[in-house]
């Protein structure tokens, strides 16, 4: 496993499993969110393009996330590797809530120092909003991109269940150590 798209919808666990990934097999961890957003007011890098392929160019790495639409060709088109976190909504929705919670409570920096707010709950663009809406729509994306044949071929690892996937984690390499 050489490149990896670790995907599922919002607040399946993918930061989480890319970066517990990365630390077993020593691949570069690239989190799509913080290179998507790089400044207050949630303000979108103007350069995703050039850095998501300077990032897909590369021979290892591991990105958390189905791409944003102005690059996910691009990732899906360089990956080898896709591991599918297809949980149903009834896992994702409470793990998505209290992680938003948490963020707001502990006013917790995110990309480009931004935060979740109080006010931002009542957004639709909310993580717990877009979790809950987009679950279907994105399920159905994934599933139509592992069985298009331009991204052949792909290894695809889908877990339906978070215990599933942290069994396989374990099974993966071994823990990687700097010498």
């Amino acid at each position: 496993m050489e490149r990896i798209l670790v995907v599922g919808a919002t607040g399946a666990g993918k930061s989480t499993l890319a970066r517990a990934l990365s630390g077993r097999l020593g691949v570069p961890y690239h989190e799509m969110d913080a290179l998507y957003f790089d400044g207050p007011g949630w303000a979108v890098n103007g350069r995703l393009a050039e850095d998501v392929a300077r990032v897909a160019a590369g021979p290892r790495w591991i990105v958390d996330s189905l791409g944003y639409p102005e690059v996910r060709d691009l990732l899906w088109g360089r990956a080898g590797t896709v591991v599918w976190l297809d949980y149903p909504k009834r896992v994702i929705m409470p793990r998505v809530l209290r992680r938003s919670v948490r963020r707001t409570v502990t006013r917790e920096d995110l990309f480009g120092g931004n935060r979740e707010t109080w006010r931002g709950w009542l957004s639709r663009e909310h993580p717990a909003w877009w979790a809950w809406s987009q679950h279907g729509s994105r399920r159905r994306e994934i599933e139509r991109r592992v069985r298009d044949p331009r991204f052949a071929p792909l290894d695809v690892h889908r877990f339906g269940h978070p215990d599933d996937a942290a069994a396989w984690l374990a099974s993966v390499g071994r823990p990687w150590q700097e010498s």
